[in-house]
Formats: C-alpha cells, structure tokens, sequence
C-alpha cells in the first residue's frame, strides 16, 4: 500500500506541474499577443536608426584654474524627407536659419539613386548652427515635421591667447576615417594641432549610441531592445596645462609686431609656463563659431607665417649663448680650468685667422669672459677642446663634444607633449667629413661653433631648456605643457615625467652662474637686471646674412632656488641687450612678483610698442680681415661686437 501511495503522489506532483507549465505558456502568450505591443512594433518597423550621441570634450585649464579651451552648443539638423511638410512655409524655415531658397532646396534634395541616402532616415540638412539660431529655430519647429536637431560641442576660447599651444580641431576627412579602424566617422571632429592633437584621445571623449526602431514612413516607434544595447556617451578628460595665462599675455603683447619665439619654463618641474610663437593669431579666428575656412584662408596666405610655431620648429643659430656650453663641456673634459686667461685685442688669430671680438676688459678667467662674452676666449676653449685628442685628430673631440651636448638635450627632440618638435643640430664628424673629405679639416675650419654660428643650431625650447638646466646645476625634467587632470570626482591627478641628468659634473656650474649673473649686473645685459632680484643670464647675437641680426637672450632667477628660466628670441632686431634681454627680465619680474614696477612701464610700452616687422638693414659693425687659408665660406667672421 505504501508503494502504491507513493506512485499515486508522484503522479500528481507531475500533474500539477505539467498545469502550471501550461497555464504560464497561455499567459505569456495572451500577453504578447493581446498586451505587449513591442512584437507588434517592431513588425511594423522596416528600419533600424543607430543615432550617435557626441560626448562633450575634455576642457583645459591654465596652472591657476582659469579655463583656455571650452565648449559651445552647435547644432546639425537632421532631416528626414517623407516626414517632411510639402506645404511648409519655406520661407520662414528659411529665414529662421538665414538659408536662402536656393540653398534650402541643394541641402533638402539629393541623389537618392547612389544609396548613400534614403528617403526614410535622416540624414544632415545643416551642420553647425550656433545655440542662439537653433534656440529660435526650436520656437517653431511644430511647424517643421521632419527636421529634427542634434547637439554637437565646437571649442570655443575664453582669452585670444596660447594659439599656437592649444591647437585646433577639425572635421575628419576620408583618409583619416580609413586609418581610425572604426574610431572616426563622416562629420567627427579631431584635434588638428598642438595640444588638440597631442591629447585627442583624452579629449575626445566616448560616442553614445542610441538604436532608434522607425516604421516604414520614418516614424520613431520605439528603442530597440528596450534599449539595452544603448550606450550613454563619457566625456573627455579636463586636462590642466603647466601655462601661466597672465604670463602667456604678458609675453604675446611684448611680441606684438616681432618674429620670434619666448619659451618660460619652471625649472624643478620642468612644467613650461608660456610659449610664445610671433606672429601669433587669435584661436577663436578657427572656430566653428566664426568664418573658420576664410581665417584658415587668411592665415595661410600671411607671409609672416603665423601658423608656423617658432617656439619648436624654428631652428636658430644661438648665437654667444652657446659659449656656456662650451665652457661647461670644457671643464668636464679637462681641458680648461675656471682661472684661465686668454689676451684679446678687439679679436686675436686663431688658426692662422682673424676671429674678430669687441673691446672690452681683460678676460682673465671663464667667469670674466662670460660677463663680457669674449669671442676669443671661446674661440680658443673651443679649440682646445676640438683637438684634445691632438690637432690631426679633430674628429675624436668633435664627436666628444656632441655626445655631451646631447645629454643637454641638443641635436635631439625634448619630447615635448607636442604633435611636432625639431631636434636642432650640432654638427659630428661625419658632417665635416662628406663635406671636406674624411681626414681634410681641422679644428680652425669649424671653430665658428665655439659661439654658436655656422652649423649650430637649436629651437628656442631647446634654449630654455638649456637654462633650465644650468638653474637645477645638470639636471632637467622633460618639457610638458600638460601637468595633470581631473579625475571623474573633479580631483587633480598629477603626470609624472623624468628626470636626466647632464654630462657634466655639478661643481663646474658654480663658475658658470657667477658669470651669468655679472652678465646681467656688469656686462651684456645690463638692461635685464633687476634690483632685488638676482637674475643670472647671457645674451646672444645670431649673425643673419638675410637681414638685420637677430636678438637673443637666456637666463633664470632666483639665483638660489630658481623659479623660472626664460629663453627669448627676437628676429632681426640686433643685439641681445636691445630687445631680447629687457623682454625677458620684465617676464621674470611679472611672474616672480605678479607685477611691473611702475618706473619699468615705460620700459614695456617702448618694447610693446617696437615694431621690427619692417626691419631689415643690418647694424654697422666692425670690419674684419681674413688670412690667406683655405676655410669654410659660410664660416661667419665673428660673433657681434656688441652683445
């Protein structure tokens, strides 16, 4: 009987279930063919809309908070052309987006037999309509079925200034859709340069993506999946740049009507604080807000170039700045001490040449030399350093020199956080050698390079850098105009960079710095110096063949505990005390203090005020004379006598 019990509960227990299993199945069924209209819908619905939701991109903000690139509202108008009114008035819709007729019916109507559109799904009536058009279009847009807007984000600039830093952005053409592997599409923005460019996958932010189900007539019927497989779009990340806006100002009005290029750099950081290109342009001149392909037009056509960035492709010859080079890699190698003297008469021979000089006191030692910027002295340190390995031998000390100067970071790309930087040029062996022959130089045909002319050259960040350098006594952090961003919580996450050291031992800057700094206070530049405060520096004269000379100036203050290193390069605008050293101590003076002393005013509205645009005589100077020797005759006969 228990047997018999249990199968009869066993038999009711599958009953039961079988029941409920049936009466579930009815439910669902009543429910999806009587309730839930989704099935129904979508049996209707002949398309499938994948509609992109553009993130906001990331903003950039100067070192103290203030914003230098953010977003304005534009808008595209869809259309969709069998929803659209036959009847509408075509003229008001037209008036509302200031369109013509004409230009109404080439944006409405296309090619419907290559494919590329449809009758059915929308497509772009009108790209980039301001926030304020599109807000009074929205008033009367019941009027209009069939158009349909959507929220695009243009970069706008709050201040006129850092153009050549911050870069641009544009729409992406076809060729950089092929290569994005997806990335890109028809009507994307990308950054174009600078800074844009640099971070665009930072600041591009992540598409959303909607799947929108429309009947056969367009008509939206519903998301697909009750839009499961929808995506919010994230927005790019806020970087914070290293720039100084207030400092950045300063310098660009200081450039006005100059060719040239300022680099400030904070030395125990390596973060730069401004980079200036002369001639410069307002950002918002590119913009989608304004007539962006008529400024593009513009700046292409000005033969200043503008659009071409001084600061890091120019590649300068240094001039005498590049004596502190010299004279530090001579220490390092041992083949000068700091208490050597070297006569010199407005000039002396050297190599059996008269290297020309200025009249100035007896340089007794590398510190006095460097105050007065003896050409001879350097000349002869150079000289000294060529032929260490012995005058038949000049390759060998050559190469040396160069290895040393590309721990300085010269010949070299800094890798700066920049689509694109030169790597300036000091010269090797093998340069003399294709061009005089392997073994037919010596050092007399080169020792131009002991005061930076014939081939050597550098960008004006490569400059700064420099100074940078000599402030940390040998050591560097790589150049960056972007210091951190903001996480998703809004708080400042700090970049890291690295820190290199130089060829040079610490102990053979001490002479350097007490030269630099009696440069400013006795010698070359003493129109930089600054009463209470201790600016060390060296001003440079580069020898233009062209034109009028160009001005050059580098340096750093503090003495102790540097704060800012500045490079400054003013085209065919004379000697480096002129123009080039007086613009830099009024940098150093705004950003160490915060202000200009009133009785320096004058000072910066001569230099604001100086336009060197239309110069292009060369300033007198002393004649030299040549020894019958076979030289290089690109070879400049001396650095100027007037620093």
């Amino acid at each position: 009987m228990r047997g018999k019990d249990k199968f009869e509960n066993r038999k009711f227990t599958i009953q039961l279930l079988l029941l409920i299993g049936a009466i579930t199945l009815l439910a669902k069924s009543f429910q999806i063919q009587l309730l839930d209209q989704t099935y129904k819908n979508r049996a209707a619905a002949t398309t499938l809309e994948k509609r992109l939701i553009y993130p906001s991109r990331g903003l950039i903000f100067d070192r103290n908070g203030q914003l230098l690139v953010q977003n304005d509202a534009l808008y595209d108008l869809m259309v969709t052309y069998n929803k659209v009114n036959k009847n509408m008035d075509t003229l008001k819709f037209c008036s509302l987006l200031n369109l013509s007729p004409e230009e109404f019916k080439k944006s409405i109507e296309k090619d419907w037999s290559t494919g590329r559109f449809s009758k059915n799904v929308p497509y772009p009536f009108a790209k980039k309509i301001p926030h304020e058009m599109f807000n009074r279009f929205q008033e009367f847009s019941f009027e209009f079925p069939g158009f349909e807007g959507v929220l695009r984000n243009a970069r706008a600039y709050p201040h006129s200034y850092a153009a050549n830093v911050l870069g641009y952005i544009k729409e992406v053409d076809q060729n950089e859709i092929d290569k994005s592997q997806g990335k890109y599409r028809s009507g994307d923005y990308t950054g174009a340069t600078g800074l844009e460019k640099f971070y665009e996958d930072s600041l591009r932010g992540k598409m959303g993506i909607a799947y929108i189900l429309r009947d056969n007539i367009g008509r939206e019927v519903g998301s697909f999946k009750e839009g499961k497989l929808d995506s919010v779009p994230e927005s790019g990340i806020d970087l914070i740049s290293s720039l100084d806006l207030n400092l950045q100002k300063l310098a660009e009005e200081l450039m006005i009507n100059k060719k040239g290029a300022i680099v400030a750099i904070e030395p125990s950081t390596g973060e730069i604080l401004a980079m200036i290109s002369a001639p410069t342009y307002d950002p918002n001149s590119l913009s989608f807000k304004s007539d962006r392909g008529k400024g593009y037009g513009d700046l292409l056509r000005d033969t200043l170039r503008p659009l071409f960035d001084r600061s890091l492709l120019a590649e300068y010859p240094p001039g005498s700045i590049f004596k502190i080079l010299v004279g530090l890699i001579g220490l390092e190698k041992e083949v000068w001490n700091i208490q050597k003297g070297v006569s010199c008469n407005a000039g002396s021979v050297i190599g059996g040449r008269w290297r020309g000089c200025h009249n100035h006191p007896y340089a007794k030692d590398l510190a006095t030399a460097i105050e007065h910027s003896c050409n001879s002295y350097f000349f002869t340190l150079m000289n000294e350093i060529i032929n260490k390995e012995g005058y038949t031998r000049p390759a060998k000390g050559l190469d040396a020199f160069k290895n040393s100067a590309a721990s300085f970071g010269l010949g070299t790309r800094l890798g700066i956080d920049m689509p694109i930087e030169n790597k300036g040029n000091i010269p090797s062996s093998n340069y003399y050698d294709q061009l005089y022959g392997k073994g037919n130089w010596r050092s007399p045909y080169i020792i131009s390079i002991g005061i930076g002319q014939g081939e050597i050259q550098m960008t004006n960040l490569q400059i700064a850098n420099f100074a940078a350098i000599i402030a940390n006594r040998g050591h560097y952090i790589q150049p960056h105009l972007i210091k951190g961003k903001k996480d998703e919580n809004g708080n400042y996450v700090p970049f890291l960079f690295e820190q290199r050291e130089v060829e040079v031992q610490k102990n053979h800057f001490d002479e350097i710095i007490k030269g630099m700094e009696r440069v400013v206070t006795s010698g070359t530049a003493r129109s930089a110096f600054l009463p209470d405060i201790a600016l060390c520096g060296k001003t440079g004269t580069s020898e233009n063949p062209h034109g009028a000379d160009h001005s050059i100036f580098f340096g750093f203050a503090p003495k102790e505990n540097p704060l800012i290193a500045v490079a400054v390069y003013v085209e065919n605008s004379g000697y480096g005390g002129t123009y080039a050293a007086p613009i830099a101590s009024l940098l150093i003076e705004q950003y160490l203090t915060g202000t200009i002393r009133e009785s320096r005013i004058p000072v910066k509205e001569r230099l604001v005020n100086a336009n060197l645009l239309q110069v292009s005589k060369k300033p007198k100077k002393i004649r030299t004379t040549n020894a019958s020797i076979s030289d290089s005759s690109h070879e400049p006969q001396s650095d100027h006598r007037n620093e």
